[in-house]
């Protein structure tokens, strides 16, 4: 049996902003986020994507419902820093090296100073950019910071990674080569990820299942299993596997 890593249980969620109506963003949201899975979130614009990382993390508490991380509160998961993120902007500091960027996090949650800079060294090598450890972010390209900020959300040693469309700024060939890099941190790593983007074929590429989302409010309509087998590689994005799958989310988004 899969050990449970996430669980939402009928999440409801209504944003009551200062003299507007109550808008509901969420409305009976159950998921079950296995531990270790890759698991991708897509829809359209607006159907409340973002709010459910914000709800997975405790930035935000629903309006109705339960969510559970091992068995636990979300507090107890943020009190054991299980959390490590990542956005589509790197929000890299522009005053630190690459290497200073990574060993951020390291520094707020107190993780052991005698071994913070091999850390951060070896994350950097793990995504090839040892060279660049003492560049300067504007000495980075797009797809060089944003490898960065991977390996920062990953520095503290997460057991959990929650990412916001982090490819969605890269041309298509950085996107591509970006997503074989983390993947194979991914799979070293052994994380639970959550993954929200636009990208259905990027969704299906990274993803062991992929939820379809539809809006007004926000609801899960679909949960389905990618038949794909790891690890990835670009050919199988030309694989009638792939295309065949990528054409059923497609209608269920279209619905």
């Amino acid at each position: 049996m899969e050990k449970p890593g996430i669980s939402f249980r009928n999440i409801g969620l209504t944003y009551r902003p200062r003299g507007k109506e109550p808008f509901e963003a969420l409305r009976d949201i159950s998921l079950e986020i296995r531990d270790r899975e890759m698991f991708a979130i897509v829809g359209p614009t607006g159907c409340g994507k973002t709010s459910l990382l914000l709800l997975a993390s405790g930035i935000l508490a629903p309006t109705t419902g339960e969510i559970a991380v091992r068995g636990g509160t979300v507090a107890e998961a943020r009190g054991r820093t299980e959390f490590g993120f990542i956005f589509q902007d790197p929000v890299l500091l522009p005053w630190r090296t690459a290497l200073g960027n990574v060993r951020l996090p390291l520094e707020v949650t107190k993780y052991d100073s005698a071994r913070r800079e091999a850390r951060c060294r070896e994350l950097l090598a793990f995504v090839h950019l040892e060279r660049f450890a003492d560049a300067m972010p504007h000495e980075l390209s797009g797809g060089m910071k944003q490898r960065v900020a991977i390996v920062r959300a990953l520095a503290h040693n997460p057991s959990i990674i929650l990412m916001d469309e982090p490819f969605a700024a890269l041309d298509e060939i950085t996107k591509r080569r970006l997503h074989l890099e983390f993947l194979e941190v991914w799979q070293r790593q052994q994380k639970t990820a959550i993954l929200i983007t636009h990208d259905l074929y990027e969704a299906i590429f990274l993803a062991d299942r992929v939820a379809v989302m539809t809006p007004n409010p926000g609801r899960i309509k679909e949960v389905l299993s990618v038949d794909l087998p790891r690890p990835r590689t670009l050919e199988m994005r030309d694989s009638d596997a792939f295309i065949h799958q990528a054409r059923v989310v497609r209608q269920i988004l279209e619905g």
